[in-house]
């Protein structure tokens, strides 16, 4: 018995993303752009800006979040075993993102999704991202109108660091470098892009970088790169400087552990008989003869 391209030490590789959960991917990724970008389009008649579409958003993520799951399944990419790490790695980043919330943006669980994502790949990255969000605002208490927000920035966090070049074209300390610096660059993104959800619902901001509804997009964004510069440049340079520090010092080690890990899970290794090594049969009533009587 053996595993389809096994040789006697398996290597470890990303789970490919097959046409249809690329397809669910990018249809997520559609819908998340307009979800967080539509404000900035929006006349002044539309009055409640992000206000009231949390739910909506949340009502459509959950869903498709299941349906990239089950479109990589159909498509021969995940299996039980890969479920199951989605889940332990679920838990371990909802755990470690308490022990940083509310002090100067240090969230260690960042350094964890950049380097699942980096093994198991962008599609796997994805919905990690967004079920340890989910799981962590259970935990925490953050349930509100900015999680399906979060899920979808985080899923596209970890999905970047997927799409990485691949370990065979770089290993080592060039990895780590690598990937603290996506973490470094990620951290920023993240912040960037959960604060274009928030700014639209802050009243009594002052002009020069308050939302104004109805207004050309060019005059709205940089208002929205000055608040962003005013008001949260500090909190996400914590993030990014602790996602660097844990990366270079503890990469190492977990990038070993999660490619030892999916070298014995044999993700994506359907199991196959080797011709010549059928199972031996039992022997058949008819050849055992006895000598009893004569």
């Amino acid at each position: 018995m053996s595993t389809r391209g096994d040789a006697a030490t398996p290597r470890s590789r990303p789970l490919r993303i097959g046409p249809r959960a690329a397809a669910a991917l990018v249809l997520i990724t559609l819908i998340g752009i307009g979800a967080f970008g539509w404000p900035l389009l929006a006349d002044r008649q539309s009055g409640f800006a992000h206000s009231q579409d949390a739910p909506w958003l949340f009502a459509a993520l959950l869903p498709l979040l299941v349906g990239v799951v089950v479109a990589t399944i159909a498509d021969d990419g995940m299996d039980a075993k890969a479920v199951a790490m989605l889940g332990v790695l679920a838990a371990v980043g909802a755990a470690l993102r308490p022990l940083g919330a509310g002090t100067g943006g240090l969230e260690p669980m960042f350094f964890l999704l950049v380097l699942s994502g980096r093994v198991l790949g962008p599609g796997f990255g994805f919905v990690l991202g967004g079920v340890t969000m989910f799981a962590s605002a259970l935990l925490t208490g953050g349930v509100g109108p900015w999680m399906p927000f979060q899920m979808l920035a985080m899923g596209w966090f970890s999905l970047g660091a997927g799409l990485l070049p691949g370990p065979d074209r770089i290993r080592g300390r060039a990895e780590l470098a690598m990937l603290a610096l996506y973490g470094f660059l990620g951290s920023f993104a993240y912040g960037f892009v959960m604060n274009l959800q928030g700014w639209t619902i802050i009243p009594g901001m002052e002009e020069g970088i308050s939302f104004q509804a109805g207004e050309p997009l060019p005059a709205n964004l940089a208002r929205f790169v000055a608040y962003h510069l005013a008001t949260s440049l500090g909190w996400d340079l914590g993030r990014a400087a602790l996602t660097v520090v844990l990366t270079l010092t503890l990469g190492a080690t977990l990038l070993k552990a999660l490619r030892r890990a999916t070298r014995k899970a044999a993700f994506d290794a359907p199991v196959t008989f080797d011709p010549g090594t059928e199972p031996p049969r039992p022997p058949s009533p008819e050849r055992d003869t006895t000598h009893h009587a004569r």
